[in-house]
């Protein structure tokens, strides 16, 4: 069951990320100010009420899996992880209740787009580090095999 749930948070919180990341781009891009408005809030609300949540169970099971465990790739995982939760609760979340707060009162000036990038990069770390992760979790399970470079 434990396997069940981290597979389920993993994905989950690697899709939101994903959605996240390219909604902002596809939308700083060709949208209006009032459609990033909109995107910012709903990033904040329900967003991160479904991402923290599902990052917070794919660590937790994470660490539950790989308790007793030695491996170079359960250690890869584990080196990952400390970086991915620092970046989301240290950058990505405070940048987003930022980017909410300024879209909403339509302050999309430069301080913005130098907290939107900082997002970005800080997002594409993350999206980096956790695709990393789930590739080396379906190596782990067998469902993923190394490619030999001859």
């Amino acid at each position: 069951m434990t396997k069940r749930i981290h597979l389920v948070a993993g994905l989950l919180a690697l899709l939101c990320l994903a959605t996240f990341f390219l909604s902002t781009m596809v939308t700083e891009l060709i949208g209006s100010h009032t459609a990033v408005a909109q995107l910012k809030s709903l990033i904040v609300s329900p967003g991160l009420w479904i991402m923290i949540p599902s990052m917070a169970a794919a660590g937790g099971s994470g660490m539950f899996l790989a308790r007793s465990r030695r491996a170079r790739l359960v250690d890869g995982k584990k080196k990952r992880m400390p970086i991915i939760a620092a970046n989301g609760i240290l950058v990505l979340v405070p940048c987003a209740l930022a980017l909410n707060h300024w879209a909403a009162i339509g302050a999309f000036d430069a301080s913005f787009y130098a907290v939107q990038c900082v997002e970005l990069i800080a997002g594409a770390i993350n999206l980096a580090l956790m695709i990393l992760n789930a590739r080396d979790g379906l190596r782990i399970t067998g469902r993923l095999r190394a490619v030999s470079i001859s």
